[in-house]
This record gives structure tokens, C-alpha cells and sequence, in this order.
């Protein structure tokens, strides 16, 4: 407990502060994330580090979460890079005479989307313009959902979300955190009404809460597929990034798409 709690500190500590700073260095510690992330969803399934598919999909994960290419290079569209995926991935089962299957590339192509994708939205939000307060925004309603849903889990929960994934959720949790969420939603509409009205407060705890539980259960359903506790040990006490970041991957992009944070 003692370690869980000291490395959540120091972590989280890290994390806020370089989110703070912006520009490249934070830009930089999400492209890290985002590699370690997909080293560890390669090393679930069991892929190879040094295959030309594997290859292609690390670097494909490099180039969707960065938001700007250095040196002044020309920025693909996302669908650009993510037809270039598909297509690398496709050949690789035609060059391979199926030693690479097709399993294999659809694994690998929805695992860099996913967290490439991911990774990248957060970059983007902390680039628009008030992008410290869009950011801390959608973290500060995403952890206080994970929060409420604990704490209140814990104290009333009786019924089981989804007990077949994940045992421990119950609905009593689900509901607290979305309440706490939306209370911190409305809380940043009362400190900047003129950038967050109230009905767009709520649209992104909502969205934040129900969207980060899904994330969540996403992550924990390929888990238990999977048969590991965790993702990866690079935290101790909190397992690997993707078990840290599963609902930020699904969040940000979405927040994105529904067009609740300003362009």
C-alpha cells in the first residue's frame, strides 16, 4: 500500500508538472507514454519486438501521437498515416507468405490507433487556446469519476456492473462518480464562465465519466482475454501505462469528436 500510494504521488507529481509546462516536454512524455504503451500491448499478445510488423506499428504510433513532426516536416492527416498503417500491414502478410497473419496486422492495427490516437488528442487539447484549462478540464472530471466511483463503490455498492470483466464496479460506484464528476465539471464552469458554459460542463463530465468507464472496462476485458493482472510493471503498485491511461485514450478523442472542447 505504502509503495502503491508513494509511486502514485511521485507519478502523478511528474505528470502534472510537465502538463504544466506544455509545449515539447509534455508533448514528449506522451509520445513516450505512447511507445511504452504499445510495447506493452505488443508484449500481451505475444508479438516479437523486432518484426517488420511490429516495427511498423511502433513507428506508426510515433507519427499518431505526435502532434507536429520536427524540423518543419510536413504533417500527415490522420487518415493519411492510418490508410499508410493498413496498407504496410496488409503487404506484410503478402511479403511474409502469411508468416505474419492476418490476425496478426489487425491486432496491430487497432492497438496504434488506439493508444496513437489517444496519446495524440491529449497533445491537442493542451495546444488549443486555453489548453492548460481544457486539459486539467478533462483529467480533473476523469479522476474525479475513477474517485467517486471507488470511494462510493466501496461504502454502498451493492450490485455488480459488470462482474464477468471487472468484480469490483459496482453501480452505486458508476453513478457516484458520475455525480462527482459533473460537480467538478460545473466547478470549472464557476471559475471561467466565459470559456465553459454550464450545459457544455456537463456534456464533458458526462462524457468523461461514462466514456472513462467504458475505457476501463475496455482495458479489462482484454486482460482477462488475455490472462494478466496488469499491462506492465513500469509502476509499482499500479501495474503498466495502458492500466493507468485506459480511460484517457478513450476520453480525449471522444471529447474531440462530439466537438466539446473549443477548436
Amino acid at each position: 500500500m505504502v509503495q502503491r500510494l508513494v509511486t502514485g504521488v511521485a507519478a502523478g507529481a511528474a505528470f502534472v508538472a510537465l502538463l504544466l509546462l506544455g509545449d515539447g516536454y509534455y508533448e514528449a512524455l506522451l509520445v513516450l507514454l505512447a511507445l511504452i504503451g504499445f510495447n506493452e500491448y505488443a508484449r500481451m499478445n505475444g508479438f516479437p519486438r523486432a518484426r517488420g510488423d511490429v516495427l511498423a506499428g511502433y513507428a506508426a504510433v510515433l507519427l499518431l501521437a505526435l502532434p507536429r513532426l520536427p524540423f518543419g516536416w510536413s504533417e500527415p492527416s490522420i487518415s493519411a498515416l492510418t490508410w499508410l498503417l493498413m496498407f504496410a500491414l496488409l503487404a506484410a502478410t503478402v511479403f511474409s507468405k502469411n508468416r505474419i497473419q492476418l490476425e496478426h496486422a489487425s491486432l496491430l492495427f487497432l492497438g496504434a490507433v488506439y493508444i496513437g490516437l489517444g496519446f495524440r488528442f491529449m497533445a491537442e487539447t493542451r495546444n488549443l487556446e486555453h489548453g492548460l484549462f481544457w486539459s486539467l478540464l478533462t483529467f480533473f472530471c476523469i479522476w474525479a469519476s475513477d474517485a467517486g466511483a471507488y470511494f462510493v463503490g466501496r461504502a454502498v455498492g451493492k450490485r455488480k456492473l459488470w462482474p464477468a470483466i471487472s468484480p469490483n464496479k459496482t453501480v452505486e460506484g458508476a453513478i457516484g462518480g458520475l455525480v462527482v464528476a459533473l460537480l467538478v465539471a460545473i466547478v470549472f464552469c464557476l471559475v471561467r464562465p466565459e470559456w465553459l458554459g454550464f450545459g457544455r460542463a456537463v456534456a464533458i463530465g458526462l462524457a468523461a465519466a461514462v466514456a472513462g468507464t467504458i475505457g476501463d472496462l475496455i482495458q479489462s476485458a482484454y486482460k482477462r482475454f488475455r490472462g494478466v493482472k496488469d499491462s506492465g510493471s513500469l509502476l509499482p503498485g499500479h501495474g503498466g501505462v495502458l492500466d493507468r491511461t485506459d480511460s484517457w485514450l478513450i476520453v480525449f478523442p471522444l471529447v474531440h469528436l462530439l466537438q466539446l472542447l473549443p477548436v
